[in-house]
């Protein structure tokens, strides 16, 4: 063999090492655990509920009692709220990058703000108690689950006006879209998952959760699995076409909130006791893969594609009160001042 036989042999051979090791480094990164990177001290008062993640913007949503914080995921700080607002649950975000839609469940509305500005550009009625939302994209639509009227207002996002108002079995909890038309939604009070046709406007099957009290939901579209988490220390995993349920992995105590990785097929739930379950739905068995101690509170999250960052919410808190009353009926502890914080979680 010729000196440049060898070498025009060599390096076929070169590249498929290169790509076999490339593959294999993927894999592993994969694998790679969890663990706090960064801790943002954002302070401020309010109580809090949903988070929404913008990767394109390097923006994080997060409700707070009456006004909503902005923060720039790149430097961990505030860039702005909207206010103006009553009691808020959820930030739901269109597909052209625009306008976000709040769902403002102590003004019965769903605000509409423009996301450059942050100003309030509209205020739409809607049931009573809005508390989740989400953006419909085939449709172009916005949801609002209504948990008090047990109902759920969709909304034009062209028109912004309500174009129907759909009766649900229960008080829904968490939505989910698969993109092509098809919207999920948890109905904590029955542990039922709903599917409802976003272009018909109307509910088409009504399923066991798989456990009880679902709260939070995330789902791969790609795969049509649907990622509940309950309590009882438990995620379910439904196949999204026949509501069959496939599994019920392990996760903490106080589930609020879920997420799901597409690129390596992870479902994360955040939990109230103080830890994040991974969840490997890429492997048969759905497997969970980690708990990761966060802190407790940390009840909430939202999923950064783009960075594979996950961000949760939480404070300190004082002694819980010894009754309940009217401004705080289940007792809940009061947080210390200037202590409420975004855990940053990444590999």
């Amino acid at each position: 063999m010729t000196k440049h036989r060898r070498i025009r042999c060599f390096i076929p051979a070169s590249l498929a090492a290169a790509a076999l090791l490339f593959i294999v480094a993927g894999s592993l990164a994969a694998q790679q655990p969890y663990k706090i990177v960064d801790r943002w001290k954002i302070g401020g008062d309010g109580f809090w509920d949903y988070l929404t993640a913008d990767p394109p913007a390097h923006r994080l949503y997060i409700t707070r009692g009456k006004h909503v914080d902005v923060i720039d995921t790149q430097t961990g700080k505030l860039v702005g709220s909207v206010n103006g607002l009553h009691a808020i649950h959820g930030v739901a975000l269109d597909d052209s990058g625009r306008f976000g839609y709040i769902s403002d469940g102590g003004g019965n509305a769903v605000v509409v703000f423009d996301r450059t500005s942050l100003a309030t550009v509209a205020t739409i009625p809607a049931g009573q108690g809005p508390d989740s939302i989400v953006f419909e994209p085939a449709t172009h639509t916005v949801w609002a689950f209504n948990g008090h009227s047990k109902d759920a207002t969709v909304i034009s996002a062209a028109q912004r006006k309500v174009v129907a108002t759909i009766p649900l079995p229960g008080r829904p909890e968490a939505p989910a879209v698969d993109g092509k038309g098809m919207v999920y939604d948890n109905i904590e009070d029955k542990s039922e998952i709903v599917r409802l046709d976003a272009r018909a406007m109307k509910l088409t099957a009504e399923w066991s959760a798989g456990c009880d009290s679902p709260s939070g939901l995330a789902m791969d579209a790609e795969g049509a699995k649907l990622f509940p988490v309950c309590d009882g220390k438990k995620m379910s995993v439904i196949d999204a076409k026949t509501g069959k349920v496939l599994a019920t992995p392990a996760i903490g105590d106080g589930p609020d909130a879920a997420g799901w990785d597409a690129k390596d097929k992870l479902a994360f739930a955040s939990c109230g006791e103080g830890v994040l379950a991974v969840v490997d739905a890429g492997s048969p068995g759905y497997k969970t893969i980690e708990m990761l101690p966060t802190q407790r509170g940390a009840r909430t999250m939202a999923y950064d594609s783009g960075a594979d960052r996950i961000f949760l919410v939480t404070a300190e808190f004082g002694p819980r009160p010894a009754a309940a009353t009217a401004d705080n009926p289940q007792r809940r502890p009061p947080m210390i001042p200037g202590s409420f914080v975004v855990l940053v979680a990444g590999r």
